[in-house]
């Protein structure tokens, strides 16, 4: 259904349910884990996933810039979640290694994440999952047309 209020469009709604789920996510993953954030909680799972990811790619999948992923990373490091090192051939590269507090804060949050997403998809089918998924990407796909 189409609505010239920008508010009452369904993007709209979708960009509303995300930042909803991030803020109780936020809110939920603070109890645990003072000093970290949404989207350094995916950088650390991330690359406790594949360690040998590029910078640019890991920009990608968290939706940033190639500055914010830059600063982030400093933070995380400044903060002992991550150890940078620099490549001995290209000093335009580096490697990024989990430290032990950042191996101990995913533990932390792993079961935060597990309730945070049975909040958000609470009283949703199955089927119902499967098929906003499925309108979801028809609607990226739309986009990068």
């Amino acid at each position: 259904m189409l609505n010239s209020n920008p508010t009452g469009t369904v993007l709209y709604s979708i960009e509303q349910a995300i930042k909803e789920y991030r803020k109780v996510s936020q809110k939920n993953i603070s109890k645990i884990v003072k000093d970290i954030t949404i989207d350094q909680c995916l950088v650390l799972i991330i690359l406790n996933k594949d360690s040998n990811i590029s910078q640019n790619v890991l920009a990608n999948l968290i939706f940033k810039d190639s500055a914010s992923i830059t600063r982030m990373i400093e933070l995380m490091v400044k903060k002992e979640y991550l150890i940078r090192t620099i490549h001995k051939k290209d000093r335009r590269k580096f490697n990024l290694e989990i430290t032990e507090k950042g191996k101990k804060t995913l533990e932390l949050i792993e079961p935060v994440i597990k309730i945070n997403r049975e909040t958000a998809l609470d009283g949703l089918s199955l089927e119902e999952i499967n098929f906003l998924e499925k309108t979801l990407h028809k609607i990226i796909s739309n986009c990068k047309k």
